[in-house]
């Protein structure tokens, strides 16, 4: 009998195919000096080397920036705002702060004369007042300090001023009247053309020449051991009729429809409010 021969049951390797111009084998790279061999070939599930990218550092807009500031600003205003107003609104639950009030009592007319020139070049004015006048504090927790009251007359339809006067400077405490007598408005003066036409009309009137009174000073009011800074005021007295006085017996003004106002006078640079 004759020997069979079975085949090896290792496949053999497939040789590989030359590599051109006498180089090694493709896709084997053979290693000088013994060394051993390294495939190239593709792995898809090999992960690239890490490498650290550079941190760049993000600048914010400066718009941004501007628009923080914005909010903030206006958000502390509301809430400054808020505080006063509620600052404000305990302070009159607790004292109910009140205006001062004033009055004109009397006021009589000494004299009131307007002489002109023969050739009307020129016209003077001459006028004598006696005033009456009273302030009193409605309040019980507050008390008003007043500098000198520079007071002023005017004719009520014009405007043209006829006399001016002090009052003296005084303390008011709370509920309480002061009252001043024989307050002297007085005047001597050239008036022009324009102003005699506007004030002779009054003085011809049959029903008697209107007067405001006017009184400007500045006034601190103290509430226990707290003072406020002063402000200026001023009293108008509206309503009053008098009438030119004939010979030496002054005239009484009628002074029952008279009406005086307290108002806040606040200075800014060079306006008056």
């Amino acid at each position: 009998m004759s020997d069979k021969v079975f085949p090896s049951s290792k496949p053999t390797a497939m040789a590989a195919p030359p590599a051109a111009n006498g180089g090694a084998p493709g896709g084997v790279n053979a290693t000088t000096n013994g060394g051993t061999t390294k495939s190239h070939l593709y792995n898809p599930t090999s992960r690239p080397p890490y490498r650290p990218q550079p941190y760049h550092r993000r600048h914010r807009p400066r718009r941004n920036y501007c628009c923080c500031c914005c909010f903030w600003t206006i958000l502390i205003i509301l809430i400054l705002a808020l505080l006063v107003a509620i600052a404000g609104s305990v302070f009159y639950v607790l004292y109910r702060p009140h205006r001062p009030s004033f009055t004109l009592a009397s006021l009589r007319i000494h004299r009131l004369n307007l002489t002109t020139t023969a050739d009307s070049s020129s016209s003077h004015l001459s006028t004598l007042f006696n005033l009456t006048v009273s302030s009193k504090n409605p309040n019980s927790h507050l008390s008003f300090s007043y500098d000198p009251f520079v007071v002023s007359c005017l004719s009520g339809n014009s405007d043209v001023f006829i006399g001016n006067g002090t009052l003296p400077a005084f303390v008011s405490n709370s509920k309480n009247e002061t009252t001043f007598k024989g307050v002297v408005v007085t005047t001597s003066s050239d008036l022009d053309a324009e102003t005699v036409n506007s004030l002779r009309p009054d003085l011809k009137n049959k029903n008697g020449i209107s007067l405001k009174v006017e009184m400007d000073t500045k006034v601190r009011v103290k509430m226990g051991g707290l003072r406020s800074k002063k402000v200026g005021i001023r009293v108008s007295c509206d309503g009053v009729k008098g009438a030119v006085p004939k010979g030496k017996s002054p005239s009484v003004a009628n002074v029952a429809g008279a009406k005086c106002k307290v108002d806040l006078r606040i200075k800014i640079w060079r306006w008056t409010f």
